[in-house]
C-alpha cells in the first residue's frame, strides 16, 4: 500500500480555511470505520497528529452506532466491512439525516464502484492503495465544505454564523450566544427534521455536566434570547428545531 506519513499539521487550520476561523480547542471530529487493524492504527495515529479527534470502529454496526450518537465533521468508511457493508452503513446514516461529510476508502475502485459510493451518500471516494498526502488533502477539502455547510445553517429567515458563534436575524441584527447555547442550537439546526431526545442532546452538548436538567435549562435560555418558537418541545420525546 502506498502510504506516506505526513509531519504534524493542524487539520483544517485557519491558513487553509481562509476567512473561516476556528477556535484552538475545537478539533475536527472524525469517525474512521475500518476493519484492517494495522491500517486503522496507522490512520488513527497520522490523523490524530494532524489535529483530528478520531474515533475508530472496526465493523459496520459499531460505525452506525457511533455515527448516530456522536457528532462528526467527517466520516471515513471502508466499503467492505464485517457486520454491515460500508455503503449500507452510509445509506443508513444519510437516511437518519446525518450530514457529516463522508469519504469512502476502499479497494473497489472502478467507475461503477465510485458511482455506487456517491449514490449512497459519499462526498468523496478514494481507492486503495492510496497516498496519505492525498487522503489528507481530500479530508481538508471535506472539512472546508463541512464548515461552509455549517456556516449556512438556517432557522427560517435567520442563520447561524459559525465563525462568530451567534445568530444573524433578518436585516443583519445579531444575537450573541454563549458557547453552550450556540452548540445546542447548532445540533438542532444541523438536523432540523429530527426530534432529539434529552439524553442525546446532553451527550452531544453537555457531556461534562452532572445536572439532569441541563438541556431544559439551556432550551429556556435560547427561548429567552430568540423567542419561544425557536425550539419546539415534542412531549414525551425531546426537542426539535423550531422557527424564528
Amino acid at each position: 500500500m502506498s502510504i506516506t506519513i505526513l509531519g504534524p499539521s493542524r487539520a483544517c487550520d485557519a491558513d487553509r480555511m481562509g476567512s473561516i476561523p476556528r477556535t484552538i480547542d475545537s478539533p475536527r471530529r472524525l469517525l474512521l470505520v475500518e476493519d484492517d487493524t494495522e491500517l486503522a492504527e496507522l490512520l488513527n495515529g497520522a490523523l490524530s497528529d494532524e489535529g483530528y479527534h478520531v474515533d475508530v470502529a472496526r465493523d459496520g454496526h459499531l460505525g452506525l452506532h457511533l455515527g448516530l450518537t456522536r457528532p462528526y465533521d467527517v466520516v471515513v468508511i471502508d466499503r467492505m466491512l464485517p457486520a454491515l457493508d460500508g455503503l449500507d452503513l452510509l445509506a443508513r446514516l444519510r437516511a437518519r439525516a446525518v450530514r457529516a461529510r463522508a469519504l469512502v476508502l476502499t479497494a473497489l475502485g472502478t467507475v461503477s464502484d465510485r458511482i455506487d459510493g456517491l449514490d449512497a451518500g459519499a462526498d468523496d471516494y478514494l481507492a486503495k492503495p492510496f497516498d496519505l498526502d492525498e487522503l489528507s488533502a481530500r479530508l481538508r477539502a471535506l472539512c472546508r465544505r463541512s464548515l461552509e455547510l455549517a456556516d449556512a445553517l438556517r432557522i427560517g429567515a435567520a442563520h447561524l454564523d459559525l465563525g462568530l458563534r451567534d445568530v444573524v436575524l433578518p436585516g443583519g441584527r445579531r444575537v450573541a450566544l454563549t458557547s453552550r447555547e450556540f452548540e445546542l442550537l447548532r445540533v438542532l439546526a444541523s438536523r432540523p427534521n429530527i426530534v432529539h431526545s434529552r439524553a442525546e442532546l446532553r451527550r452531544r452538548v453537555f457531556e461534562d455536566s452532572p445536572a439532569a436538567s441541563i438541556v431544559d435549562t439551556y432550551v429556556y435560555y435560547l427561548r429567552r434570547k430568540l423567542g419561544r418558537p425557536v425550539v419546539r418541545t415534542v412531549h414525551g420525546i425531546g426537542y426539535r428545531l423550531g422557527t424564528l
